[in-house]
């Protein structure tokens, strides 16, 4: 059982660490750029939409290298 709790710990601490780390990278990004996410996605571009995606899935797949 405590096999079973100490994996069940290790994923949810990694999943907020993810999340948290996707967050900073998000904003640090938009940081960087020279337009604002936030006003872009409220005029409705999907072209910011596609790249706020891709920053996911690229921040997603660094975590994951690192934790594996």
């Amino acid at each position: 059982m405590s096999i079973l709790a100490n994996g069940f710990v290790s994923t949810i601490i990694y999943a907020i660490l993810g999340l948290c780390l996707m967050f900073i990278g998000y904003k640090f990004f938009d940081l960087i750029t020279p337009y604002n996410f936030s006003e872009e996605i409220k005029e409705k571009n999907p072209a910011i939409g596609a790249v706020i995606a891709g920053i996911f899935i690229a921040t997603a797949i660094i975590i994951k290298a690192s934790i594996v």
